[in-house]
């Protein structure tokens, strides 16, 4: 279903709003909207998935599924504050950086400041303290670490935070991986609102951990939510009509006729009146609101059609003022941005991957706080939203997978509507619908009856992977291990007969290939060990481990100069084709000829890369100018002008490189000059506004 070129096309479109607009409600709505408020203070009695789960992981594995908001973290507390109890220690891991700050602020409140670190890669903090927060990667990487030195992980739990990662396209191996390294005598706990084959997943895990692995499910949510459509007149109708003897309902008969009707908010293609939405909204107390949106483009948009929304409660705008003004005050260029005057005057922000990190947090804490009306935010952006609203807004109902537009799937759909209602705060949240020319009423109205997808395995052969595993595995003890994948356990009771292979033969074939490419390059021996070469390569955790060390082979890394060495780290880190219209005469002449020197000592190791099947790789100049700019003192606006990029992307992209650096700046025994560059390089890019208080 892709029409990626048509929507640009028709976006051009900026077609009238219907004439009369008039926000109403359906009087059956009367009843619904009288359980708006919030409810009492109550003393908090812990439910009963959560008190079985505690029960489960004191003799096992325990896999949680419960909806958002309904207090998974309450388990892991408690299960952490019991192996503190008996002299243990604890791992928990986030899949972003974001959850995993907001995670070590919470239990540094719990626990105390000196019982919790936290290690994301831009973050090292007390890493020996017995409860350790972090990012899964630097878990697996632990693990790799641990069985390199014949040891067993220093932790006694577990816990894996939005477990459903483990089908994240990008980065599901390492959940896997993590899984599957794990000593079967450390506890493991999962976390995850959207698993729909949790048994299978917990079949697995005992299978190869030799320990029971309980499923605890809840499917009541804190908060019900209840769907509703919004005319295109400015009246609010359920969505569904009521259920009849156990059947579920279909469609609302005024939802049903409104489909086949031309008029709608977005004919054409263009972008709905969010102002007139959050009018409607406004009316009826159901804000605040996070409108789900396309592109970061009609985000930011949606922000000048709120010019009406002022804030009317004084004390509520004198409350916002100051917090912008604590917010400034840790990184001063909030007071600059383009957007702060939509903040701070209409309580609306604009929330994607365009945006720095400082503003996107503060969006979060202001949302949090009650401050904010509204935030409008992309959909690629809304499994890592880390705020609640009384009600989500739905513009469309597929989102763009970064190569087309694709329906929104059971699993993206209830982790936005996870975000409707906020515990404690509401007694009921919502979800409306707002037809356009790409709304599906009829399927958004299936998904609220659909469990979520089903988990697959991701695993996938890497060279940092193969590197890492021949650190303490023969190839016989790796394919025992691949073995022990959740890819071969579906194969399995795929195949149940015995003579069926244990496991794909696809994982130990792209294996043998990885291992028969290293050996032609020196970094395994006949032996089928690593060289010394392989050795410190597999300590390149990074996504191009071979192309950095063929460089530190080849001498291309400069060695004294930290801003040209973030200049060619950053070539590796690119992966998106780039505009290379660049004034090469306006270039610094030093940047132009070690560029110049890197791919000619590369493109043919590229290209033997390419011939035996591992992909193509470009090296692009623009990246190394962007970032030799940033690291040689040039101001972030001078930057971002002369990138032409999202500041967003600009910060992704230092930040990117940075973790590529820490990998180089760990060689100091085998490159230390080298190392010791790329520790001044990290001083040199990581500063405000990509690193902020």
């Amino acid at each position: 279903m892709h029409r990626s070129h048509t929507y640009r096309r028709r976006e051009r479109a900026r077609p009238p709003e219907p004439r009369r607009f008039t926000p109403a409600a359906d009087p059956r709505l009367k009843r619904v909207f009288a359980r708006i408020g919030v409810p009492a203070s109550e003393r908090f009695t812990p439910d009963r998935f959560q008190v079985d789960a505690l029960a489960a992981i004191e003799h096992g594995d325990c896999l949680v599924t419960a909806p958002t908001g309904s207090g998974k973290t309450w388990i892991a507390e408690q299960a952490i504050a019991r192996v503190r109890a008996q002299g243990g220690s604890a791992w928990y891991a986030c899949p972003l950086k974001a959850l995993s700050n907001a995670k070590h602020a919470e239990f540094s409140a719990i626990f105390g400041t000196g019982e919790v670190g936290i290690l994301t890669g831009d973050r090292k903090e007390d890493p020996d303290a017995p409860i350790t927060v972090g990012t899964t990667e630097i878990l697996r990487n632990q693990l790799y670490d641990a069985m390199h030195r014949g040891e067993s992980l220093d932790s006694d739990l577990v816990v894996l935070d939005e477990a459903h990662y483990l089908g994240d396209g990008e980065r599901g191996v390492v959940w896997e991986e993590v899984m599957i390294y794990l000593p079967a005598r450390v506890r493991l706990l999962l976390l995850s609102a959207t698993i729909g084959n949790a048994g299978e997943i917990a079949s697995w895990l005992a299978s190869i951990r030799g320990s029971t692995c309980t499923v605890v499910t809840e499917t009541k949510r804190p908060v019900p939510i209840f769907p509703l459509f919004l005319d295109p007149g400015g009246t609010l109708i359920p969505l569904a009509a009521p259920a009849r003897k156990g059947a579920a309902g279909g469609l609302d008969r005024r939802v049903a006729d409104s489909q086949g009707q031309k008029r709608g908010f977005a004919r054409g293609g263009s972008l709905p009146h969010c102002g007139r939405v959050l009018e409607v909204l406004r009316r009826y107390d159901l804000l605040p609101a996070i409108f789900f949106l396309k592109s970061r483009a009609d985000c930011d948009r949606a922000l000048d059609m709120c010019r009406d929304n002022r804030i009317a409660d004084p004390d509520r705008r004198l409350r916002l003022t100051s917090r912008i003004e604590a917010f400034t005050r840790q990184s001063p260029r909030m007071a600059r941005h383009r957007q702060l005057w939509h903040l701070e005057h209409l309580a609306v922000g604009s929330h994607h991957s365009g945006q720095l990190p400082f503003w996107k947090l503060a969006l979060e804490r202001l949302m949090t706080e009650g401050l904010l009306d509204a935030v409008f935010a992309t959909t690629t952006v809304a499994a890592g939203v880390n705020f609640p609203a009384r009600t989500i807004v739905f513009l469309n109902s597929d989102r763009f997978n970064g190569t087309q537009f694709l329906p929104l799937d059971p699993t993206e759909f209830h982790q936005m509507t996870g975000r409707a209602g906020r515990r404690g705060m509401d007694h009921i949240g919502f979800a409306l619908i707002v037809p356009g020319r790409f709304m599906d009423v009829r399927q958004i109205h299936r998904l609220f009856a659909t469990a979520p997808s089903g988990v697959e395995s991701q695993i996938r052969i890497n060279f940092s992977m193969v590197l890492n595993l021949l650190l303490s595995h023969t190839p016989a003890m790796v394919e025992e291990m691949l073995h022990r994948s959740f890819a071969a356990y579906r194969m399995g009771r795929a195949h149940p007969n015995p003579a069926a292979p244990a496991g794909p033969s696809r994982l130990w074939r792209d294996f043998l290939r990885h291992l028969e490419f290293l050996r032609r390059k020196g970094y395994v021996n006949d032996r089928d060990e690593l060289t010394e070469d392989g050795q410190w390569a597999s300590q390149l955790r990074v996504d191009q481990p071979l192309l950095i060390a063929e460089g530190f082979r080849a001498g291309v890394f400069p060695r004294s100069d930290p801003a040209l060495l973030a200049a060619i780290v950053a070539v590796f880190v690119n992966e998106k084709e780039t505009d290379e219209r660049l004034d090469r005469k306006r270039l610094p002449k030093v940047l132009i000829q070690r560029y110049q020197r890197t791919a000619a000592a590369l493109m043919p190791f590229i290209g033997q890369m390419q011939a035996a099947g591992f992909g193509d790789r470009a090296l692009y100049l623009k990246p190394a100018a962007v970032m030799y700019a940033w690291a040689g003192g040039q101001s972030w606006e001078s930057v971002v002008g002369a990138a032409e990029m999202e500041e967003g992307d600009l910060s992704m992209l230092i930040l990117r490189t940075a973790d590529n650096l820490r990998h180089i700046r760990d060689l100091e025994r085998v490159f230390p000059e080298a190392a010791a560059s790329a520790a001044r390089a990290l001083e040199l890019i990581l500063r405000d506004p990509v690193m902020f208080e």
